[in-house]
């Protein structure tokens, strides 16, 4: 592990994160596996990360209810599913970005993954790879949206981004950066773990 990840997880400690790492994706899904009990219901917000690692398929094939709006194929069952996850024992998903200073930075398009982040499930786990992590506020912002086009591309949104690879900061009716949420420190009232594994992961 090399210093900046070392003072990454020593930040998040100091914001009074828990935070862990993992060399690899396989060991972190099989730990988190191990952690989740088949009795907890999960929920999942929009994440290439947790689809990477298999978590939803893993869950859902052993039995676990698990709430996750990719996994719907209506609007109706997709907005049902993020409510529930609102509300899960286990909420598992992401970050945009995390700031070496133990901030997790994210820009959400509807904002069902970053207020279930904040408040709502028992317990959450945020786990990112090391190519998530950003200097400061500026990169983090910067390192979004140097990548927001490729969930553009991924979800075939009519988008400038999606065209021209660069955000434009645009007003566009399918735009997905409405929502920008800075976790400064631990919210008072949830558990909140980082996973950090030492890989390249999701966007």
């Amino acid at each position: 592990m090399d210093k900046r990840i070392e003072d990454t997880m020593k930040a998040l400690e100091k914001n009074k994160f828990k935070v862990r790492y993992f060399n690899d994706s396989k060991t972190a899904s099989e730990t988190l596996l191990n952690e989740i009990s088949l009795s907890d219901k999960v929920g999942i917000g929009g994440s290439i990360t947790i689809t990477e690692l298999g978590l939803p398929k893993a869950l859902v094939d052993r039995g676990n209810t698990v709430y996750f709006h990719w996994l719907e194929t209506t609007p109706e069952g997709m907005d049902n599913a993020r409510r529930n996850a609102s509300r899960a024992d286990i909420y598992l998903t992401s970050t945009n970005a995390l700031t070496e200073k133990g901030q997790l930075v994210n820009i959400d398009g509807t904002g069902n993954r970053v207020t279930s982040m904040i408040f709502g499930p028992k317990k959450v786990y945020v786990v990112c790879g090391i190519n998530k992590i950003a200097e400061d506020i500026d990169g983090a912002m910067k390192r979004i949206k140097e990548n927001t086009y490729k969930n553009a591309r991924r979800l075939k949104l009519d988008t400038p981004c999606a065209i021209t690879g660069k955000c434009n900061d645009c007003s566009s009716p399918q735009r997905m950066c409405n929502v920008t949420t800075i976790i400064e420190k631990k919210p008072s009232k949830t558990d909140i773990e980082v996973i950090i594994i030492g890989e390249a992961l999701g966007y």
